[in-house]
C-alpha cells in the first residue's frame, strides 16, 4: 500500500528528484513531485512524496522539522483534495 505525503517550505532550487532522494535513506520511496506553477514553471515550494505505508510514520518523525538547503521543512501526511 502506498501513502502520500506533503512537504512544504522546499527550497525553489529543489527538484522532484532531490524531494525523493531527501526520503529515500529512511523507507521506500515511490515517487516525489514538486509543485510547479503552471505559467512560470517554477517551483510553487510544497511538494508530495509516495512512500511504502509502513514507512510513513518513521518518515514524518524524521523529516518534518528536518533541513534541506537551508529550509526546515514541513511533513505531514497529505489529505485528500477538495472538489
Amino acid at each position: 500500500m502506498v501513502r502520500t505525503l506533503y512537504v512544504g517550505n522546499l527550497p525553489w532550487s529543489t527538484s522532484s528528484e532531490d524531494l525523493a532522494a531527501a526520503f529515500q535513506e529512511y523507507g521506500e520511496v515511490v515517487s516525489g513531485r514538486v509543485i510547479t506553477d503552471r505559467e512560470t514553471g517554477r517551483s510553487r515550494g510544497f511538494g508530495f512524496i509516495e512512500v511504502s505505508d509502513e514507512d510513513v510514520e518513521k518518515m514524518i518523525e524524521v523529516m518534518n522539522g528536518a533541513e534541506l538547503g537551508g529550509r526546515v521543512l514541513t511533513v505531514s501526511e497529505a489529505k485528500p483534495r477538495q472538489q
